[in-house]
């Protein structure tokens, strides 16, 4: 008899499609793939935009991993909920989100709230607020390595920015962060020569600061494609995130690395429209739609052609459109799972082949 597939469950009949399935035993083995990879929980800040679940926090709590980073106020709260020790605001705040930023310390007092910045306009209106209210705000630098989407390039000027949050009463300096999700190469010895070649700006930086009498407590550096190459630097706290879930695009990139897919799309087909044509209720609305074709790899269909989407429906192409009935289940691996995990208020989640419960997408919302 042929074993069934991992990710099919039984009386998949009696579940609506679209829907995301979860698969908590998988989950648990890619935190323990992460916390082997750096050699202890304490050298991981892991990012939870990509699950956005309390219940995905918590067992990574149990597994000892205490420090977060998040990109929204929302996500934030929920760390806060689940009383995460460490909480890194991965995301600059500005105008009204400099106070919600400030009424998370107020509201969650046993959490270590941080955030970045990179502009010496946001450390004045930060920690012009947080005088106001006698706080002390905890602030890294956002370094730019290269990426051009926040931070400020190592520099003087860099130093400079630092040195006016050391300065300030209701500042405290933590240290630097450097994202360099502009790697991607899927060979893994030029993407250490790429990520060394582009975090020595990140260890001049420190040290000039250090020269300074600055101090620089922490360095976070990196997302999951140059998460092998962070895991394995002293003194230096790697951030992944996909490596939570992952995702079909990752898995294809990087196939050395051993995180395993823990989300799936349960999906059926809705109609077939011509020859050699099937349409799947896989819209923009239940799959990140952001990327060129594939959008998802369909499990058991890989051959097919996906042609075209929209709000509701995938199309496909494919010479075995006449052996596939209408209402036909499929299971799909999303291409990029971060979008796609927010299109869901919960997942559902699957042990040994059952649904055993959901699990609310608590931050899906900014």
């Amino acid at each position: 008899m042929q074993e069934k597939a991992w990710y099919r469950i039984d009386e998949e009949e009696k579940v609506p499609s679209p829907s995301l399935l979860i698969y908590p035993q998988r989950v648990k083995e890619n935190i323990a793939t992460m916390i082997r990879m750096t050699g202890g929980a304490d050298k991981l800040r892991p990012h939870i935009k990509t699950h956005k679940m309390a219940e995905v926090v918590e067992l990574q709590l149990k597994y000892g991993i205490n420090k977060f980073k998040c990109a929204t106020i929302a996500e934030a709260e929920l760390l806060g909920t689940c009383k995460a020790p460490d909480v890194l605001l991965a995301m600059q705040p500005v105008g009204p989100n400099i106070k919600r930023f400030l009424d998370l310390m107020d509201r969650f007092p046993q959490t270590k709230f941080s955030t970045l910045v990179d502009h010496e306009t946001s450390v004045k209106d930060i920690g012009s607020q947080a005088k106001e209210r006698g706080l002390k705000a905890t602030l890294y630098l956002d370094l730019n390595v290269g990426m051009d989407r926040t931070g400020i390039k190592p520099s003087e000027e860099a130093l400079a920015l630092y040195k006016m949050i050391h300065d300030h009463v209701a500042l405290n300096p933590a240290g630097l962060h450097a994202y360099d999700g502009h790697i991607r190469n899927p060979d893994l010895v030029k993407q250490k020569e790429e990520c060394d070649r582009v975090f020595e700006s990140v260890t001049c930086m420190k040290t000039e600061l250090k020269k300074s009498g600055l101090p620089v407590n922490e360095v976070i550096a990196g997302g999951s494609p140059s998460f092998p190459v962070h895991a394995k630097r002293q003194g230096v706290i790697a951030s992944p995130g996909t490596t939570l879930l992952w995702d079909a695009r990752y898995g294809e990139s990087f196939s050395e690395m051993e995180f395993r897919v823990a989300a799936v799309l349960l999906t059926r087909v809705i109609s077939k429209p011509a020859e050699g044509i099937l349409c799947l209720d896989l819209g923009h609305k239940s799959v990140a739609p952001e990327m060129d074709f594939p959008r998802v790899r369909i499990l058991g269909m890989e051959s097919a052609e996906q042609i075209g989407q929209s709000e509701e429906h995938l199309v496909l192409r494919t010479k075995d459109a006449p052996d596939i009935p209408i209402g036909t289940v499929f299971y799909a691996i999303p291409m990029h799972i971060c979008p796609t995990v927010a299109k869901y208020p919960a997942a559902l989640t699957v042990e040994k082949g059952r649904i055993t419960g959901s699990w609310k997408v608590a931050a899906r919302d900014h």
